[in-house]
């Protein structure tokens, strides 16, 4: 059954448990088709062990995509613990970024091929390209999300600390322009830069999933003076 629904206008706004429920099913869909990436390789007889050594750009593939999935997972989670219902603008952004989110594997597996054959190469410099483009395109999907959060702050909870949709937004600027940039370093200088830029990003993104610190400690203080505050 589906939860309680308020009228608002022509569309109906409703609970997030669907759209959460929808998405952790993308997210978890997104993350098998990375493993799938991984296979036996084709060797000769003793050969193993080179043939798994030579397909690295797979494992380092899995890993940059896996943790970029994971850290979107965990700030979809932070975000919906802040949203108290949702409206038809919202469920568009939100399918926006799980459009995004379920692509990654394709050039996840683009760049391992590429690097597989010739880590300088034109190939390799067109796959990090391809990469940078689509996670920058995801990070300007929570853009949207946040866009339209600031837009309908009815949509979050009372509690919600006051700069949170805002460094939401700065964080995803912030990740948009990162990923360009790792691309364009990618495809002028050498694929490689592009590569580490891919794997400290979801670092960046795991730790301010809560929000940028300044915003947390100040939420936290806010927190703490109220629920003392009730106590006196």
């Amino acid at each position: 059954m589906s939860g309680p629904r308020i009228r608002g206008g022509k569309f109906s706004r409703s609970e997030t448990t669907r759209a959460e429920a929808f998405s952790d099913g993308v997210f978890a869909i997104a993350v098998t088709l990375l493993v799938l990436g991984l296979h036996d390789p084709a060797h000769r007889p003793g050969g193993l062990g080179h043939a798994l050594i030579v397909q690295w750009p797979s494992y380092l593939g899995y890993f940059a995509s896996f943790s970029y999935v994971a850290v979107i997972w965990l700030n979809h989670h932070q975000a919906f613990v802040r949203i108290s219902g949702m409206d038809r603008g919202l469920h568009a952004a939100n399918l926006f970024l799980l459009f995004t989110t379920g692509a990654l594997s394709f050039p996840t597996a683009v760049v391992a091929d590429a690097l597989r054959a010739d880590t300088e190469g034109t190939d390799a410099r067109v796959a990090v390209a391809l990469y940078a483009g689509l996670a920058a395109a995801m990070c300007l999907s929570w853009v949207a999300f946040y866009q339209w959060l600031a837009r309908r702050p009815a949509l979050l909870a009372h509690d919600v600390e006051p700069t949170y949709v805002r460094h939401g937004l700065l964080r995803s600027w912030a990740g948009a322009l990162a990923y360009v940039l790792a691309g364009a370093l990618g495809v002028l200088v050498t694929p490689l830069l592009a590569l580490a830029v891919f794997g400290i990003l979801p670092v960046f993104y795991f730790v301010t999933s809560e929000g940028l610190p300044t915003a947390k400690a100040a939420h936290d203080r806010h927190v703490h003076h109220v629920h003392h505050g009730h106590h006196d």
